[in-house]
């Protein structure tokens, strides 16, 4: 990855801001939107910084040689951090990024989004952090709450993200869903580009609990596995378990 997506919590904040005209009021926005403070250079408790000036390159420096983090707007060469592009559901948020090569693309690619997620997924997220405690007693293990979760949000699953009448099944969803299986399923690749891999393959290997791996799996097939996820040659003395293990062969 060309950055290493986080996101902060800036509520009452002091974030330093320097500049005028346009640019600085979009970022302005941002920083309000945050719930930070906008700041002048001076202030000591800052730890983050927006440049929007003509020439910003002493302004920068001068910034980064204090230990802040620098975002100079349409110069990602002297950024820190590049801002996404953002969707907003409630408490789900979702950060489009270029890393500063096109920020048309990543506002293109937001607008889509925007019409295939419902409004009611932040009232999902909503009522699944209710629910959190009772989920933690029916599944006391963390990998079979996750498995549980799992089945219940894919795709056409009863709390299927994209379903807008999903956020008000969660109770129903809790009250009646099964314990979850082990399951041993076999992915053999035709390719060493992740691309080729079918969507049911690249689910497994965004749901595996285990990768029992032939010898020398891409890295780039790997990458679409899940970091957790634990791994292990094929052929060791590793057995399954109780949730899903991806068999990975080549060819």
């Amino acid at each position: 990855m060309h950055s290493l997506p986080l996101f902060l919590r800036l509520t009452g904040q002091p974030v330093i801001l320097l500049g005028e005209g346009e640019a600085a009021a979009a970022k302005l926005r941002l920083i309000e939107r945050a719930g930070a403070r906008a700041v002048g250079e001076d202030d000591p408790a800052a730890r983050l910084a927006f440049v929007a000036l003509d020439e910003p390159e002493a302004a920068a420096a001068r910034l980064r040689a204090r230990g802040l983090l620098v975002n100079v707007v349409d110069r990602p060469e002297l950024c820190d951090f590049t801002v996404p592009s953002l969707l907003e559901r409630g408490p789900v948020l979702i950060a489009v990024g270029t890393g500063g090569v096109s920020a048309g693309l990543a506002k293109a690619l937001r607008l889509r989004l925007e019409a295939l997620l419902p409004a009611s997924l932040g009232a999902l997220a909503e009522g699944l952090g209710a629910v959190r405690g009772r989920l933690r007693a029916r599944w006391s293990d963390a990998g079979d709450r996750r498995r549980a979760l799992d089945t219940a949000l894919v795709a056409g699953g009863m709390l299927d993200p994209l379903d807008a009448d999903s956020a008000g099944r969660v109770e129903q969803w809790l009250d009646g869903a099964a314990d979850g299986a082990g399951q041993l399923v076999e992915l053999r690749l035709r390719s060493d580009d992740p691309d080729d891999l079918t969507l049911r393959e690249a689910r497994w290997l965004g749901q595996a609990d285990l990768l029992l791996l032939d010898e020398a799996v891409p890295p780039a097939i790997l990458a679409r596995a899940r970091a957790d996820a634990a791994r292990h040659p094929l052929g060791g003395a590793v057995q399954p378990g109780s949730g899903l293990t991806v068999i990975i062969r080549r060819g």
